[in-house]
């Protein structure tokens, strides 16, 4: 077996920005493992290492050769390879070729069971690793792929990367793996921090790499995050209960802006506490990278974090220049905010007009009008009342109005917010200004909704408004393109409409496409709308899966025509516990409605006779009459474990009707009419679930 040592390729170049960065450290890993098992070098661990200046690769004992190999191939019998004069057949030939030697080449050998077979014999020469890496390093670093940035190129070079390379670093041991890219010859030195660690520091060997690095002020990027948020945890604790805002994608690239982070706490002037926080905050972690403090009671604070990659002994320097840098932003936004309160939301809507919200279905002005009677219905259907539904149509006759203001124009995510404030400084109702302010909820899958009954109204009438607009013009997702963002948007309406159990989804598709109709767009309204409602039908059943219902329980359910999302996702929970927890009932409940599906008729209806009836036959009507009130009671207060108790009691009547009925019988009056009472029994279930989808599975 060959020896092991460590092997370490760096490749360092001028400061790379922060998301390519990351999807590179992922790529190189693995396109230097697979690279190493292809070439045949056995290796151990591989890890990896970043900075803005810098991708590291690190593999722990790999083989400093591939190993000496001799293989022996048997292939066809002699008689077979070889004519009567002795010469190579084809299948000599192709056996040699296949294996990279020529038929005289061949051996002859008996085999134990008596025959004689030609032999392809070849020894593979055992290859030094440092060729073999020195072709992978080059091959590596021009495999990696930089997404949504273009790579360049320097000098008179026609290779390229993100930034011009400026140094490799590439040893196995101590020796140094010959590499070439763009001109840049590999050795065995890093470089340090621009400042604390600058000019070129020796590696000795692979184990000595991140030591040289800290010793020139360099941290990979684990334990820069560390030093961080131990900085940021100080700041906090000497801030009796402060809180400062690390968002996840605005910490992961202040991370990748520094090689030897210090934490410093700067601070805005006093008249900046005026403005919106929201966009204060907007302004300093989206455009400056600082991350905002709030004081123990959640309210914003003049101060912030900065990290910095400077001489720490420089910090009230940076911390200087910091808030000067901060103050022209947030005079911007403040400015924005101030002239917004002079033109007010009803002059904003009115821009709206010049707004395209989609080229076939018009300006956001007329999404607006349409928000308006969607809102409407939702607020009635729920039994808001008059007051709370004349604020729900306000609110969504405002709720777009900000996306013309400067303030969104700048600090586009804060679309809807804005316009929450701006409706409580021309004095709208609180419940208008927050229905403005959360409209956009859910955002995403287990997002907050919005928090009032008139929010959701009008969220509702915004994302539906669009779901059905993009089915109106045939342009509903697929699985590549989805601009409009349909899927997020059935599932926020999914989500709020599991809280407004008394709102049909079915009257509010038809409200919402009666609106594009009104606006002069020419479509099948049935047809439209069952596309629509299939639509929503196929995500319900997608989040009963992830519920972790079964598949057949979630189409005994589908099969029902149910689309409400209460409704049915309240169904297949009652269902699926019936079947997990509750055994007997669920056994009950399937036997039940299979002794009748196969026999009942569904084309004579289900008006029976009651003259014709015999004892077990009467007492079959009478308790499907009873549960069947029973279980519309359930459905209407949404009881549907009641429902299916109701059901599951039916079990003892029929089998009793059928061990005491013939219902088959010869007289064709009496065989129909038992029939339809076979259907009565049936038409019980069909308001709950196709149970005959289960109940072969039980």
């Amino acid at each position: 077996m060959a020896d092991t040592l460590d092997f370490l390729l760096e490749i360092g170049c001028e400061e790379m920005p922060s998301a390519p960065l990351m999807k590179a450290q992922d790529q190189l890993g693995k396109l230097v493992a697979k690279g190493l098992d292809a070439a045949g070098l056995t290796h151990g661990e591989v890890r990896t290492l970043s900075t803005p200046r810098r991708l590291a690769v690190m593999v722990s004992d790999c083989a400093t050769a591939t190993e000496e190999i001799h293989e022996v191939v048997r292939g066809p019998k002699c008689a077979i390879a070889f004519d009567a004069e002795g010469n190579p057949t084809r299948a000599a030939e192709g056996f040699a070729r296949k294996n990279k030697t020529c038929a005289e080449e061949l051996v002859r050998r008996v085999e134990p069971d008596g025959n004689e077979y030609v032999f392809a014999e070849r020894n593979i020469a055992s290859v030094p690793a440092v060729e073999l890496l020195s072709d992978l390093c080059e091959r590596t670093i021009g495999d990696i792929q930089w997404p949504n940035y273009r790579s360049q190129r320097w000098g008179s070079e026609h290779q390229t990367f993100v930034r011009p390379i400026r140094w490799i670093c590439a040893l196995l041991g101590s020796e140094v793996v010959p590499v070439r890219y763009a001109d840049v010859t590999s050795g065995n030195t890093t470089r340090g921090h621009r400042v604390l660690g600058a000019g070129e520091h020796v590696v000795a060997e692979p184990a000595a790499y991140e030591k040289a690095l800290e010793d020139a002020y360099v941290l990979g990027e684990q334990r820069r995050a560390e030093a961080i948020r131990a900085g940021i945890a100080q700041v906090e604790a000497e801030r009796n209960g402060a809180r400062v805002d690390t968002p996840k994608g605005t910490f992961s690239e202040v991370v990748n802006l520094c090689e030897w982070p210090t934490v410093v706490v700067g601070t805005f002037d006093e008249e900046f506490l005026s403005v919106p926080q929201e966009i204060i905050v907007e302004a300093m972690l989206k455009h400056q990278r600082y991350f905002p403090i709030y004081d123990a009671s959640g309210k914003l604070t003049r101060e912030f974090v900065i990290v910095s990659n400077a001489d720490p002994a420089v910090n009230d320097t940076v911390r200087a220049g910091n808030e000067r840098v901060v103050r022209p932003r947030l005079d911007d936004a403040k400015f924005f905010y101030d002239e917004d309160l002079k033109v007010g939301l009803n002059a904003f809507r009115d821009r709206l007009a010049n707004v395209v919200f989609q080229k076939k279905l018009g300006t956001v002005l007329q999404k607006s009008d349409r928000m308006e009677t969607i809102a409407e219905s939702v607020a009635r259907q729920s039994g808001m009342g008059d007051m709370a539904t004349e604020l729900s149509v306000r609110a969504a006759h405002l709720a777009k109005a900000d996306l013309v203001s400067q303030a969104v124009v700048e600090f586009t995510s804060q679309q809807g917010v804005m316009g929450g404030y701006y409706a409580t400084a021309q004095g709208e109702d609180e419940a208008v200004a927050t229905a403005i302010s959360e409209h956009y909820r859910p955002r995403f899958a287990g997002d907050e909704l919005p928090s009032t009954i008139v929010g959701k109204a009008t969220a509702i009438a915004d994302k539906l408004d669009t779901i059905c607009g993009m089915f109106v013009i045939n342009e509903p997702p697929t699985g590549s393109a989805d601009p409009f963002a349909v899927r997020r948007s059935a599932i926020g309406v999914i989500a709020m409409l599991r809280t407004l159990p008394e709102v049909s989804l079915r009257k509010l598709v038809d409200i919402a496409l009666m609106g594009y109709a009104a606006q002069g767009l020419v479509f099948d309204h049935n047809e439209v709308a069952e596309k629509v409602v299939a639509y929503f039908v196929g995500r319900l059943c997608a989040i009963a899966r992830d519920e972790k219902a079964d598949p057949d329980t979630i189409k005994a359910v589908s099969d029902t025509g149910v689309c409400d999302p209460a409704a049915f996702l309240n169904r297949v929970a009652a269902l699926q516990d019936a079947r997990s927890t509750q055994r007997e009932v669920f056994d009950d409940l399937a036997t039940a409605y299979a002794r009748a599906s196969h026999l009942a008729d569904a084309t004579l209806g289900v008006d029976v006779d009651e003259t014709m009836l015999g004892e077990a036959e009467r007492a079959l009507l009478n308790a499907v009459d009873k549960e069947t009130a029973a279980v519309q009671n359930a459905i209407l207060c949404g009881e549907y474990d009641d429902a299916l108790a109701a059901l599951a009691s039916l079990r003892e009547p029929i089998d009793r009707f059928f061990e005491d009925v013939l219902v088959m019988d010869e007289d064709k009056a009496v065989r129909e009419n038992r029939l339809r009472l076979l259907n009565r029994f049936e038409n019980a279930f069909s308001g709950v679930a196709n149970v005959g989808a289960m109940a072969k599975k039980k």
